[in-house]
C-alpha cells in the first residue's frame, strides 16, 4: 500500500497567497488527485462499482465532474447555453451509470478539456463577477469554493473506491 502520491503534476498550494491564486490552486490540487485516483486501474476496475448500495465509480466520477465543470463554468458563470454531456434530465445519475461501452480515455479527455475550458472562463473574470443559476447570482468566488468541495468530497469517493479495487491509498 502507498501512504502518499508523490506526483510533479500535483502541487500542495502555497500556504501565504493572494486569494485567487490560492482557490486556483486548491481547484487544481483536487482536479489532479481524481487523475492520480484514476491512474493504474484497468478499463474493468475504472467502471467497476464496488459499493453494492452506491452507483459510483472512478469512471463514473470522472463523467460527473466533466458535468459539473460544464455547469458551473459554461452555464452560470458565462451564461451559455451549453448542452450536457452525458446527463439525462430524465434519469438521475445518468453521467454515473451505466457504464458499458464507454470508453476510458475518450471521457478523460472530456472531462480534461471541461477543466482547460473553465480555466479560461474564469481567467475572463474577477472573484465577485456573477453568473446566474436558479435565478440567484453566483461570484466566480462562490463557484470557486464550490468546485474545491465537490472535488473535495468526490475525491474521498474516489479514494474508498480505490481502496476496495487494489488496495491503494492515499494522495
Amino acid at each position: 500500500m502507498v501512504d502518499d502520491i508523490e506526483d510533479p503534476r500535483r502541487r500542495d498550494p502555497t500556504g501565504v497567497a493572494p486569494e485567487r491564486e490560492m482557490l486556483e490552486e486548491w481547484l487544481e490540487f483536487h482536479r489532479t488527485t481524481l487523475l492520480l485516483k484514476c491512474e493504474g486501474v484497468d478499463e474493468a476496475d475504472l467502471k467497476h462499482r464496488p459499493i453494492a448500495t452506491s452507483n459510483l465509480s472512478l469512471h463514473g466520477l470522472v463523467r460527473h465532474m466533466a458535468e459539473v465543470e460544464r455547469n458551473w463554468f459554461q452555464r452560470v458563470l458565462q451564461g451559455n447555453d451549453a448542452p450536457f454531456i452525458w446527463v439525462d434530465p430524465q434519469v438521475d445519475d445518468s453521467e454515473l451509470v451505466p457504464l458499458g461501452e464507454e470508453v476510458w480515455q475518450e471521457d478523460l479527455a472530456t472531462w480534461q478539456a471541461e477543466c482547460e475550458h473553465s480555466r479560461g472562463a474564469a481567467a475572463g473574470h474577477g472573484l465577485d463577477d456573477t453568473g446566474i443559476r436558479r435565478g440567484k447570482p453566483h461570484s466566480l468566488r462562490w463557484i470557486y469554493l464550490h468546485m474545491i468541495e465537490e472535488y473535495a468530497r468526490h475525491n474521498g469517493h474516489a479514494d474508498l473506491i480505490r481502496e476496495l479495487i487494489d488496495g491503494e491509498v492515499g494522495c
